[in-house]
């Protein structure tokens, strides 16, 4: 019985296979004021959701922003949870890029 053929890689697969994934979460509530970032009630924060990468992240940020944006105390936030999770990966990637 012959192999089975292993699929095709487009440049978009590939793309995507060589891209990290770096996990952003966001979120947002609203803050006691507009000079410091407290929030009014923690129970009440808006977790938009953990993202791949900044792009997608920042994209939920906007559209979470907008829809608040009325309230001045209302604020949203991108973590780069990536950073937290694995400090050293930043600089070892930026040693490769030099």
């Amino acid at each position: 019985m012959p192999p089975a053929a292993k699929p095709k890689s487009t440049p978009k697969t590939a793309a995507k296979a060589a891209k990290a994934q770096l996990i952003h979460l966001v979120f947002g509530g609203e803050l006691t004021g507009v000079d410091r970032i407290e929030f009014k009630d923690l129970a009440k924060c808006d977790i938009v959701g953990m993202f791949p990468d900044y792009e997608s992240a920042h994209k939920a940020w906007q559209a979470a922003a907008r829809q608040t944006i009325d309230n001045a105390h209302m604020r949203y936030f991108i973590v780069h949870l990536h950073r937290i999770l694995d400090p050293k990966a930043e600089k070892k990637a930026k040693k490769t890029k030099a």
